[in-house]
Parts: structure tokens; C-alpha cells; sequence
């Protein structure tokens, strides 16, 4: 059996603990992802979900460091970065790319990039809207199909 065949199917997240991480920065925004990753959550049915709120998405790579090395399965990590007047936008943007990456690598848990990066608002609100295309969902979707990869390549199944 391929690993990847596993990905049609709805994955079931039964024995993993899952953390989401979202930002208080932009939380009209932030609030519909975390909606659509516990919607996706929810059907997944992890045994623990633990749910931790940051300041903002530069904050998100040291947060999410921590979960993994607290033993979650999966991190998703959420939030919106909207570009403004200033080159702000892309160091945030950049750096918590990065940082999230690197979480993933060092520490061999699946961080999730859940973090829209938007000319503007209205383009962020679209993909936080409820429904199948909901970008918190997508990442929780992927930050669990992810773990059960690594569970399954861990176990030789």
C-alpha cells in the first residue's frame, strides 16, 4: 500500500493530539479559520485538541516550537498577514514562513501554514468564510494527513 493513498479518504485523527495556534492580530479574519480547522477537527475526531491564541504570526514559529516539543502530533498554525504602506507585510510574512518551516524540520512534527498573506482584507475574509474552502480548514486538513504519514512511516504500516 501506498502512503498516499490514504488521501482520498477522510483521515481520522483518533490517537493524535492536535494544537492550533492562531493570532489575535487581524481576528475578525483569524476567527473564521479557527472555525474551519475545528469544523475539520471535528469530523477528524483527534483525542485532544488544544487551542492557543498569539499576539501575531511572528509569534507563531516560537508558540508552535514549543507545542511540537510538548508532544502534539500536529500544529496548525493560523493567521493573516495584510500588506499595508509599509515593507512590514513581507518581514512578517517572510520570517514566519520561515520559522514555521524550520519548526517542522528540527522538531519532525507537522506545522500547517494556515497563515493568508493578502494584498487586502477582503481577499483575506474570502478564505474565511465557512465551507469546504475555508483556508483554516485546508490547513488542519493537511497539518493531520501529515501526521498520520509520519505515524504510518514511524510504525512501517
Amino acid at each position: 500500500m501506498r502512503v498516499d493513498d490514504q488521501a482520498a479518504e477522510p483521515v481520522s485523527a483518533e490517537g493524535l493530539r492536535i494544537a492550533v495556534v492562531t493570532t489575535m492580530f487581524n481576528r475578525t479574519i483569524t476567527e473564521g479559520l479557527t472555525e474551519g480547522a475545528l469544523e475539520y477537527l471535528d469530523e477528524a475526531s483527534p483525542d485532544e485538541i488544544i487551542l492557543v491564541d498569539v499576539p501575531g504570526a511572528f509569534e507563531l514559529p516560537l508558540i508552535a516550537q514549543q507545542l511540537a516539543n510538548d508532544g502534539y502530533d500536529a500544529v496548525i498554525c493560523l493567521g493573516a498577514v495584510i500588506e499595508g504602506d509599509t515593507d512590514h507585510y513581507e518581514h512578517v510574512a517572510h520570517r514566519a514562513s520561515e520559522g514555521l518551516m524550520r519548526v517542522q524540520l528540527d522538531t519532525g512534527v507537522p506545522v500547517a501554514f494556515g497563515i493568508l498573506t493578502t494584498r487586502d482584507a477582503a481577499a483575506a475574509m474570502k478564505r474565511a468564510v465557512p465551507g469546504p474552502d475555508n483556508k483554516g480548514r485546508e490547513a488542519a486538513e493537511a497539518g493531520v494527513q501529515a501526521a498520520f504519514v509520519l505515524k504510518s512511516l514511524r510504525s512501517g504500516d
